[in-house]
């Protein structure tokens, strides 16, 4: 492989997947689907790639990591075809939903920040005790004042998987126990953040599958990195593809 890659010679596509750690069917899948331009092809039929083919592989495989696989193959197979506006807008499409979770993990952030320790709610609001005997709940009405939205605001939340209130054997009515009142006072900053119900939920449930605030500072932690490490892949990505671009050029 040594000497084709480096004199720039015709190259075989068990050139291109040795450089790699590639299949040569691997490339000559990239090939097909556009990722690479088309290949020459000897007298015999075989396959011929250039350094041209190398520098195209190189940007997929930079571009991959920060954009994921597909993007990056419709970023490829614009700039092939000429249609460089095309690939930009793929990239800046990219851009736009990394800056978007970025925003989204500032509101969680944020939210986290504003949730006050839970105590105990004034009294009931209408004909509802503000708590359940013996059982450290709070009901729907006294919920709803504290928060300062309306009881039928909570059943809408609930209807959407956001709060989870059990109900009380004797009365029927909704209980909200600690992590019932959790989940809605999240949710309340969330929604005063502009978020929608359905983006909010995932949200909810990531608190609940980390077993409440405290331990979502780790899986926060591993936001922030996971977004730093997207970010950092599109530059490489970006430069290997100015590369490639000047190649065609």
């Amino acid at each position: 492989m040594g000497r084709n890659l480096q004199n720039g010679e015709r190259l075989r596509p068990v050139d291109l997947a040795r450089a790699h750690g590639l299949s040569t069917q691997a490339i000559r899948n990239y090939e097909e689907a556009g990722i690479l331009p088309a290949a020459g092809r000897t007298p015999h039929g075989y396959r011929t790639y250039t350094s041209l083919h190398a520098g195209a592989l190189r940007a997929f495989l930079a571009l991959v990591p920060g954009h994921g696989h597909q993007t990056a193959t419709s970023i490829m197979q614009a700039v092939n075809q000429g249609a460089a506006g095309e690939a930009f807008r793929l990239i800046d499409e990219s851009h736009a939903q990394l800056l978007d979770d970025r925003r989204t993990l500032r509101a969680v952030e944020s939210a986290l920040r504003d949730l006050e320790p839970t105590t105990a709610p004034e009294p009931g609001v209408g004909s509802e005790p503000a708590a359940v005997s013996g059982s450290g709940g709070t009901f729907i009405g006294p919920l709803a004042g504290k928060l300062g939205i309306r009881p039928a605001t909570l059943r809408k939340w609930e209807r959407a998987g956001l709060v989870r209130p059990r109900r009380d054997p004797l009365t029927g009515y909704r209980v909200y126990h600690e992590a019932d009142v959790r989940d809605a006072r999240l949710a309340h900053q969330l929604r005063r953040g502009g978020y929608l119900l359905e983006q909010i939920a995932p949200l909810i449930a990531q608190v609940r599958a980390a077993g409440g605030l405290e331990p979502l500072a780790t899986a926060l932690r591993d936001w922030h990195r996971r977004l730093s490490t997207r970010g950092r892949a599109m530059l490489t990505g970006a430069a290997e593809l100015e590369v490639y671009l000047r190649e065609r050029e």
